[in-house]
């Protein structure tokens, strides 16, 4: 039995949760051909690995658009019958931050291509509140700009779910029936 989603979900968690693999799960269960927007860029073999372990985990069956900074370009490719994961805001924003962009701008053009997109989305993104306070300005302001695009993008979703210890709770809106 295939399951529907709302036209915006956000699922959001710490380090470590079990949020993409929650996201990835909750995506597979609408039966739907899948879209997996990846915003993470690799710098090191840490990151070449963790990459890799979320690429397996996956599986087959998940046609990929690498976009580390253009988000809403990808977002635009979905085609209608199918279900968007993009993972995730958190690696995004960070792209951004280093690219230095315009990041007010970079937000509108990405939220207005998730509410425009043809497909479902499912957007996974990091809690960064329940942390202490960082000691350098980059971290600070990295901080504050995560917190407040989850806000952000909160207040547009139709649902949301925060996922601790690999278990999901509805923040915002009912989960599915038939979500995992």
């Amino acid at each position: 039995m295939s399951m529907t989603l709302p036209p915006l979900t956000l699922v959001l968690g710490g380090a470590a949760s079990g949020k993409s693999e929650y996201a990835e799960r909750l995506v597979a269960a609408t039966g739907r051909p899948m879209l997996y927007i990846a915003t993470a860029q690799s710098f090191d073999a840490e990151m070449d690995d963790k990459i890799a372990r979320h690429q397996a985990r996956r599986g087959d069956g998940w046609r990929t658009i690498e976009a580390p900074l253009e988000g809403s370009v990808a977002l635009d490719c979905a085609h209608a019958n199918e279900v968007v994961l993009f993972d995730c805001a958190t690696m995004w924003l960070s792209n951004q931050l280093f690219a230095e962009t315009d990041l007010g701008a970079a937000e509108t053009t990405l939220f207005e291509a998730m509410i425009d997109c043809a497909a479902p989305v499912v957007v996974v993104s990091n809690e960064v509140g329940a942390g202490i306070v960082p000691e350098n300005a980059l971290a600070r302001r990295f901080r504050q700009a995560q917190g407040e695009l989850n806000q952000r993008i909160a207040q547009r979703a139709d649902l949301v779910v925060t996922v601790m210890a690999g278990l999901p709770l509805a923040l915002k809106g009912t989960l599915p029936e038939g979500a995992p």
